[in-house]
Parts: C-alpha cells; sequence; structure tokens
C-alpha cells in the first residue's frame, strides 16, 4: 500500500481527506497532516488558520523526508493564501483555473522535488457545498427560500469552482451569509460526503484532474 502524505490547512480538510477521499481508495494510504500554526513549548501545537507561507515550506519538506511516503500533495485553499505565497508577486490569468495553475507549478518548482504534487482548491473548501444545494440546505437545515438563495448563486457561476475570493463573496462567506447555522469542520464533510465523490469530480473539474492522478497512483 503507497503512502500518501497530504498537507491540509484545517480540520475541514483533515476530515475530508480521512472520511471521503480514504474509502474512494483503498489501495493507498491517505495520510492527512494539519499544518502547525504555532508552536508553544509546554503544550501541544495549535493547528488550522492562517499560515505564513515558510510554515508551509517548512513542513511540506519535512514530509518529504519520510523516506516511506511515496508521494507528498497538498490540499490549500487558494482563498487568502499568504501574500509571499510563491508566484503570487506576478501577474495572473483572470481565469480562476489559469491563476491556481500558475501557483500550483510556482510552489512546484519552488519545493523542487519529484515526489510533490501540489493541490489548491478553487476558490475554498465551501465550493464543494455548491454543487447539490438542496442537499447542503437539508444537511445544515436551511429552509426553501435559503435553497433559493443558494440556487441563485450558484447559476451565476460557470461552476462552483468559479464562485469568487472575495472578502464577502468567497464560498464560504457566501453560505454563512444564507445558512447563519454552518459550522464548516461539522458540515462541510456531511455534505461532501453525501454528495459523492462522483458529483464533486465532475462539477469541480480542477479537483476531478487532482483526484484523478491520486487514482493513478494505485499500485
Amino acid at each position: 500500500m503507497r503512502k500518501v502524505h497530504i498537507s491540509v490547512e484545517g480540520q475541514t480538510e483533515e476530515t475530508f481527506v480521512r472520511d471521503v477521499l480514504q474509502p474512494h481508495l483503498p489501495l493507498l494510504y491517505l495520510n492527512p497532516v494539519l499544518l502547525k500554526t504555532k508552536r508553544v513549548a509546554s503544550g501541544p501545537d495549535f493547528r488550522g488558520g492562517y499560515v505564513p507561507f515558510a510554515v508551509m515550506e517548512q513542513e511540506l519538506r519535512k514530509l518529504l523526508g519520510d523516506s516511506s511516503a511515496a508521494v507528498v500533495t497538498t490540499m490549500y485553499d487558494y482563498y487568502a493564501l499568504p501574500k509571499d505565497f510563491p508566484g503570487k508577486d506576478k501577474e495572473l490569468p483572470l481565469d480562476p483555473l489559469g491563476r491556481v495553475q500558475q501557483l500550483e507549478t510556482a510552489l512546484a518548482k519552488r519545493i523542487d522535488n519529484h515526489r510533490f504534487r501540489p493541490y489548491l482548491q478553487l476558490h475554498e473548501y465551501e465550493a464543494f457545498l455548491f454543487v447539490d444545494t438542496r442537499l447542503t440546505c437539508r444537511v445544515i437545515g436551511g429552509s426553501e427560500e435559503q435553497l433559493g438563495q443558494l440556487e441563485s448563486i450558484k447559476r451565476r457561476f460557470a461552476s462552483p469552482e468559479h464562485i469568487d475570493d472575495g472578502v464577502t463573496t468567497a464560498p464560504s462567506k457566501r453560505v454563512q451569509a444564507v445558512l447563519a447555522g454552518y459550522d464548516k469542520v461539522l458540515h462541510g464533510p456531511q455534505v461532501a460526503s453525501r454528495v459523492g465523490i462522483s458529483r464533486l469530480a465532475e462539477s469541480c473539474p480542477h479537483f476531478g484532474e487532482w483526484l484523478a492522478w491520486l487514482r493513478g497512483l494505485n499500485p
């Protein structure tokens, strides 16, 4: 069984890898590793939240130091990446897919290891909640009126991955504005699990490309 380290930035992504991705890829051992945001001498490390790029790079290189791992990859949100992330100082394409691909290429060049393949979620995890808005409302306990609001947002974009990264209009902000009871750690993986990997990949092509790469790692 091939070991795959997946560096993730939050508990939602950690749960998604463990409970949704892993059952879909039973011939791989997927190991989600949550980024540390603060180290303390007399207690456990804090994890999740804002992470400077220096921490990301340090932990990716540490994971690559594990010779028992076949590959190392990431599941980081494009939304709110640190300003010093590789490639962010360059002019980025207007197309969201082109943007993340350019940044993934820059990160891969910075790490410079054949066992590393970066993946950035467009624009953040909550894009998955717009794949099946009716199911999202059912899980979170939304009304028909709230479902209509989510559907209205979804119709304005080519795909859930195209929903923008504005401070007040990113996918998570839009969901929270409509469904005040949304709990990312609780509801995010629940929705993704019920929607199913195949529909997520079909509706979110960039995620689908990453999933296809993971499938290709099967021994």
